[in-house]
């Protein structure tokens, strides 16, 4: 049994597993939770909504885990996948890691990035890409912490206002 399959099938009171749309309402929760504390978004559950359910509903796309106990979703990972010519290959966006705040500094967000990262590795994605706060100090050492390194590339965005 491979690692990210013993982190989803250790017999405990918490389990990773890919989103469904059952878990929509909770998936909404976290999210704004997420973006009530980045500077760049503001919570929009029917954004957010809409977006989640782009990625359930095309698993081409992307994937969305969650790291679940017996009741609720209290943590998720979106991973988007892409190609890079750099690369040579496919390669995975990691978007809107979050544990609700009630779950906090019990190693779940770990456990999470942890089970993402060997699933991109054993699906053959070339890289794995992320955006984290510039002010977060406390985020930035997270993702040290589990391999990432400070890119020379900066982000940008181009954002369209809204079709009327």
């Amino acid at each position: 049994m491979n690692e990210a399959s013993e982190l989803a099938a250790a017999p405990s009171q918490h389990r990773i597993e890919p989103a469904t749309l059952e878990d929509m309402p909770q998936l909404v929760e976290l999210l704004s939770a997420l973006f009530s504390l980045e500077e760049d978004f503001v919570p929009d559950p029917k954004k957010q909504e809409q977006g989640v359910r782009l990625i359930l509903e095309q698993p081409s796309r992307g994937r969305i885990f969650v790291l679940r106990t017996d009741h609720m979703a209290v943590g998720m990972a979106n991973l988007l996948f892409t190609i890079s010519t750099a690369e040579g290959g496919l390669v995975v966006l990691l978007e809107d890691v979050i544990v609700h705040p009630e779950h906090r500094g019990q190693g779940y967000g770990g456990q999470l990035l942890d089970y993402v990262i060997q699933f991109a590795r054993e699906k053959g994605f070339k890289r794995i890409t992320l955006l984290t706060d510039r002010i977060s100090a406390e985020s930035q050492s997270f993702f040290q912490k589990h391999g990432f390194k400070f890119s020379s590339m900066i982000p940008m965005r181009l954002v369209y206002p809204e079709n009327s």
